[in-house]
């Protein structure tokens, strides 16, 4: 059966907006997938949201606003000259969100991502930048400058990290970037950090070489990165911020094919976020560009980058974990109808496990079990006019939409404690994973009793953190 896609605008608009800013007391319960346009764009090797580099582009990608913010562009890495074939490149790209997410519960899930002393634990952030290095995953670039003259660097961003780095010369042992390799005697503003520095005391595994600070973070799966402490100077957009302490990686081993560092926007006092204080207010926003679109997202800082017309729920604080961003969920919707699952199921305990966290280093949402598999099983049965296909990696619900234009679908909602109900696009839970028509429900069950909101459903969405009055923003721009 072959469907009538409506005109694509109108309805990414109407589905972005949520339920509660536009009166309805539930849900839409039914929406269109345009199979065929999003199977051209994974034949184009867009899934999963990873970056293209465009390797002509040299200069910092970039510019001030008039309201005191600054902007960056966004890219994802579709068309990497890498990449190996589709099936190829999605299994990597899972296996490396598998490795993350397990990470992230085993920190999460036993108090982990404490901050003990006020000292920033390097090593509780190793792998958050393990996913999306090699071939990409699902994470996200922005170009940077670095030093005096600015160096132009490709690095991901991680809501989920408390640490800036890049690769540097001399390198000892370097992977392979996209841009030349930073050299700190090429910059007039490069300093290094000593060893009875406040900033070197925030830090674990550090050393002394010298009088300088050194640092180490060691990842689960054997990679790392080693170097020096230093104070340089970053170039966003048109705007130069002197004196953040980023790590000068001259030992550097792993999956980091492709970028030059990570540039961390976790909630700490030595994320990018926690470094810029009073400048930008704890304020950023950010929108994920969707597949097919063409065209690149935005990163901004400042209080001026807070949308009027958004829709807003509390962050919740984890004193244990407090570089993550957690938010109130309160239940899951299919079809305009709340699912089977206790509100319980998503809440911070008191011990400070569990809880729901937004990530833009996962790809795919993961939800504790029995809340995967009632919404799961709402799907399903919402879908049984749909030709069924094998399981595919982590994704056990699969369709088979070869020779479909477009499809009806039970939309997908979240419930937020706050009152808010957002309805997800299609094309945010429903992807393509091979060039064949395969497409699969992108949530997965977590194991443990963590839920994690990766960057599939958070795609074409403005996303904006007041971290100082402690709220998250959705909408009301797309991208």
């Amino acid at each position: 059966m072959f469907l009538k896609q409506p005109s694509s605008l109108l309805f990414f608009l109407f589905f972005l907006f949520f339920s509660a800013a536009a009166g309805r007391s539930s849900p839409t319960k039914f929406q269109y997938l345009n199979v065929k346009a999003t199977k051209l764009d994974f034949n184009d090797d867009q899934i999963l949201h990873t970056l293209n580099f465009s390797h002509a582009r040299r200069q910092v990608s970039g510019h001030k606003s008039d309201n005191n913010t600054f902007k960056l562009n966004l890219l994802h890495r579709d068309k990497l000259s890498h990449v190996h074939g589709h099936r190829h490149g999605f299994n990597e790209r899972i296996k490396r969100d598998a490795i993350r997410v397990a990470t992230l519960v085993r920190r999460l899930s036993h108090g982990g991502g404490a901050v003990q002393d006020n000292k920033y634990k390097v090593a509780d952030f190793a792998t958050d930048v393990i996913s999306g290095m090699e071939e990409g995953s699902g994470e996200y670039f922005v170009r940077i400058g670095v030093g005096s003259p600015p160096r132009s660097q490709y690095m991901v961003i991680d809501s989920g990290s408390d640490i800036v780095w890049v690769q540097c010369k001399p390198c000892s042992r370097c992977y392979q970037q996209s841009d030349p390799v930073f050299d700190p005697a090429d910059s007039s503003s490069f300093a290094g950090v000593s060893c009875d520095s406040i900033v070197c005391d925030r830090l674990e595994n550090t050393g002394c070489n010298a009088g300088r600070c050194r640092y180490e973070v060691s990842y689960g799966d054997g990679s790392y990165t080693k170097g020096t402490l230093a104070l340089e100077t970053l170039t966003v957009g048109e705007v130069m911020i002197r004196d953040v302490a980023i790590g000068c990686g001259h030992t550097n081993q792993g999956m980091f094919i492709g970028a030059a560092g990570l540039l961390g926007l976790g909630g700490g006092s030595m994320s990018f976020i926690g470094q810029l204080g009073g400048q930008t207010g704890g304020a950023f926003s950010y929108c994920l560009v969707s597949r097919g679109t063409g065209s690149t997202g935005t990163l901004e800082f400042g209080r001026g980058a807070l949308p009027v017309g958004a829709t807003w729920i509390s962050l919740i604080r984890n004193p244990r974990a407090p570089s993550f961003y957690y938010i109130g969920l309160a239940g899951i919707g299919v079809g305009g109808v709340r699912v089977s699952v206790p509100e319980e199921t998503f809440q911070l305990t008191e011990y400070g496990t569990n809880g729901v966290v937004m990530d833009t280093g996962t790809a795919v949402t993961r939800l504790p079990t029995a809340a995967y598999v009632a919404l799961r099983d709402s799907f399903t049965a919402q879908t049984s006019n749909l030709p069924r296909a094998p399981g595919v990696s982590i994704f056990d619900t699969c369709y088979d939409l070869n020779g479909f234009e477009s499809v009806r679908v039970p939309t997908v909602s979240f419930y937020f404690s706050d009152g808010p109900v957002l309805t997800l696009p299609a094309k945010n839970f429903l992807i393509p994973v091979d060039g064949g028509g395969t497409f699969c429900l992108a949530f997965a069950p977590s194991p443990s009793g963590l839920s994690i909101i990766g960057n599939i459903q958070q795609e074409g969405i403005q996303i904006s953190f007041d971290g100082a009055n402690g709220f998250v923003g959705f909408g009301p721009n797309v991208c």
